[in-house]
């Protein structure tokens, strides 16, 4: 049985940055077969842009395979509202609420993230968030 797991913006930033000290955790999430990776275009949004205008072309690349590898979870009225309710619920900011949202309606198994477990999206009760952070 695989795990479908939403893969917040921070997990593929790390990842693609192997100095990063969390990279090869967030490598072994998008790599592990048992798993099943699920994304939003509020994550597309996030991590392509920026690479794309400033032509770091192994960025892109990177990034748009693992997107384009997993389920993509469309932006719709109520993913906003829902984001809404939890932003106000528990103090997110806006782009995390959307993400929380996302994997909520898509209904995963688990958010994957790299904010620190203090961090308001690590106390939702809706969706069971995972953080890869630890102290360097």
């Amino acid at each position: 049985m695989t795990t479908r797991t939403y893969v917040d913006s921070n997990v593929l930033l790390a990842a693609f940055r192997a100095s990063e000290p969390w990279a090869s955790s967030c490598l072994a999430v998008l790599d592990d077969p048992r798993r099943t990776l699920a994304v939003s275009e509020f994550v597309r949004l996030e991590v392509l842009p920026k690479p794309s205008f400033f032509k770091r072309e192994e960025e892109v690349r990177f990034m748009a395979s693992v997107l384009d590898a997993a389920e993509n979870i469309d932006a719709s009225y109520e993913l906003v509202q829902l984001a809404f309710e939890f932003a106000c619920k528990y103090g997110l900011g806006s782009m995390d609420a959307l993400h929380a949202a996302a994997a909520h309606v898509a209904r995963v198994d688990e958010l994957v993230t790299l904010e620190k477990p203090i961090k308001p999206l690590c106390r939702l009760r809706e969706i069971n968030v995972v953080s890869l952070y630890r102290l360097p």
